[in-house]
C-alpha cells in the first residue's frame, strides 16, 4: 500500500466517520469509517518506514560505497 492510498484511506474514513449521518441496516456507518482510518493510518506509518530504509529521505543524494581491497 502507497502513500497515496493511505491517504485516500483515512480521507474516506474521516468522512465515513464525522460527516454521514446516514443510517443503513445491519451495518454502522461510523465503525467502518474508523476501520478505514485506522487501516490507512497503519499503512502510512509502514510505507513511510519502508520508504526511508529503501533510500526515499537520505538528505541529497546517492550513497556512496566504499570498496576495500585486501593485495597479497
Amino acid at each position: 500500500m502507497g502513500v497515496g492510498v493511505s491517504i485516500l484511506l483515512i480521507a474516506a474514513g474521516a468522512i465515513l466517520t464525522w460527516a454521514v449521518n446516514a443510517t443503513v441496516s445491519g451495518l454502522e456507518i461510523q465503525t467502518v469509517g474508523v476501520i478505514l482510518l485506522i487501516v490507512g493510518i497503519v499503512g502510512l506509518v509502514l510505507s513511510m518506514v519502508f520508504w526511508s530504509s529503501w533510500g526515499g529521505f537520505q538528505g541529497g543524494g546517492a550513497r556512496r560505497r566504499t570498496t576495500y581491497v585486501d593485495e597479497p
